[in-house]
């Protein structure tokens, strides 16, 4: 199928790219790498009035490094953090979860704000980064805003951005030198979106024992401290109205995560 007529725009600059979406108003919509987008748009299950490109604005490249976090540019791409092109947080944590993205192909074009921003229950890096405790900058006319990313994505396809605010950033802080992670998740065959996933953080120097399911149809289910296995699939189901078999499919991938965090 072809998509529904639109317009479309290349900002100068983040605001040139606000202006354009505030003047667009509902029908306006943010392309970044257009890998998860442009699907829709050719299905027609996205019908903007106006596209806002801005994959190519350097002010959303921008990569910083710090003792306490690594700061990645909402257009850094899965494959520049799966090849080691920018700063990990500690044993390779985020070029193994971008390795698991898609195919090679898409990581090339994906971007990680993208990712988010379209807020896909099934993407890795919503279930990964909310059980790392990263959290999502913004840019917006009168001031950008950091939000946890565990407080961004309310419903399936749906981010609390305001109209003009931009994904500009995300923040993912350093675990501890002897935290423990885990992440699993059950794809039907790779590079397929998963049916179950689900990831697991446990940093005692800095009071953190999280663990994330994700894939539940809705926003990840986030568990902190001390919960069983089973009720943490019992929070899930409660949540998002999981089935039997969907029970335990997440069943499975938790206790997958927990273990690796655990070895």
């Amino acid at each position: 199928m072809k998509p529904f007529p639109f317009d479309y725009a290349r900002p100068k600059d983040l605001r040139d790219a606000g202006a354009l979406l505030a003047q667009g108003g509902e029908g306006a919509r943010v392309l970044a790498g257009g890998q998860s987008f442009g699907p829709m748009l050719n299905f027609r299950l996205a019908r903007p009035s106006l596209l806002v490109a801005i994959h190519h604005l350097q002010e959303l490249r921008a990569v910083e490094e710090t003792p306490e976090a690594v700061t990645l540019g909402a257009c850094v791409t899965h494959a520049a953090i799966a090849d080691g092109r920018t700063p990990d947080i500690g044993d390779r944590i985020l070029a193994r979860i971008a390795e698991g993205i898609a195919y090679r192909a898409v990581r090339n074009r994906g971007t990680i704000g993208g990712s988010l921003a379209h807020a896909d229950p099934a993407a890795d890096w919503l279930c990964t980064l909310t059980a790392l405790g990263a959290s999502v900058l913004t840019w917006r006319a009168g001031g950008g805003r950091n939000i946890p990313l565990a407080a961004f994505v309310p419903a399936p396809f749906r981010t609390v951005l305001e109209p003009g605010e931009i994904v500009q950033a995300v923040r993912i802080p350093r675990p501890s030198k002897d935290a423990r992670w885990g992440y699993y998740k059950a794809c039907r065959k790779p590079g397929e979106f998963a049916f179950a996933m689900a990831a697991a953080l446990v940093d005692a120097a800095r009071g953190v024992r999280r663990a994330v399911i994700g894939a539940v149809g809705g926003p990840p289910v986030v568990l902190e401290g001390e919960r069983a296995v089973p009720e943490a699939v019992e929070a899930a189901l409660a949540v998002s109205g999981l089935d039997d078999l969907e029970r335990r499919q997440q069943t499975v991938a938790l206790k997958r995560a927990l273990a690796q965090a655990a070895a």
